[in-house]
């Protein structure tokens, strides 16, 4: 293939050449930012902000590293790769379509990825001899992509609010009940309130 050459253009109009140049294993932007390989969720994760451009989690060559991985563990298609990828995270991530597909043409332009014979209706990839090989040579960067996907997990299920908002759900309905009931009076109120303050006291003392 053209690609194994260090010329030629992908099916996406971009010139790349064998690891390197624009959208290579080696070569692309580096780093965070523009060009990379998809956005957080709704801001949450690393990289997230508000009111300006996500910071991408993945450059060019990262994606593709990791896509490879995943690839030559089992064949799959796009959306399945978002999925895998989503799943890793915890959620937290899912790259794009726009930088998916255009990262498994560049792949099989390369000779690493090829479409699985007799498929169904999504076109299935699965890695070639020589994928198979750069994906074992870069088995130690794949993995620590997939552990910078995990830390998101981890991070979210650290801060995760649902059991504070388990919580206040159980306060709100527990205190409508009690004031609801027939004889509650003022006594009654004045007891809610101080086991409210003394809950809020007890917050206020937690130490990160």
């Amino acid at each position: 293939m053209r690609a194994m050459f260090g010329g030629g253009r992908g099916r996406h109009g971009a010139g790349f050449d064998r690891f390197g140049g624009h959208g290579g294993f080696e070569g692309g932007p580096r780093g965070w930012g523009p060009g990379g390989g998809g956005e957080n969720r709704g801001g949450r994760g690393d990289g997230g902000s508000s009111g300006g451009r996500r910071r991408r989690l993945f450059d060019q060559a990262e994606l593709q590293t990791l896509l490879l991985a995943l690839i030559a563990e089992q064949p799959r298609h796009g959306y399945d790769l978002i999925r895998e990828i989503e799943a890793l995270s915890g959620g937290e991530y899912a790259p794009s379509p726009g930088v998916i597909y255009p990262a498994l043409t560049y792949m099989e332009d390369a000779g690493l990825i090829a479409p699985v014979a007799d498929q169904t209706a999504r076109k299935a990839f699965e890695a070639t001899a020589e994928g198979r090989a750069k994906a074992e040579e870069d088995a130690p960067k794949a993995s620590a992509l997939k552990e910078r996907l995990g830390a998101l997990a981890d991070r979210r299920d650290k801060v995760d609010p649902a059991p504070v908002r388990r919580a206040m759900h159980a306060l709100k309905t527990a205190m409508f009940d009690r004031l609801s009931q027939e004889g509650a009076d003022r006594a009654v109120v004045l007891q809610v309130a101080d086991a409210i303050d003394e809950a809020t006291r007890k917050i206020e003392r937690i130490e990160a």
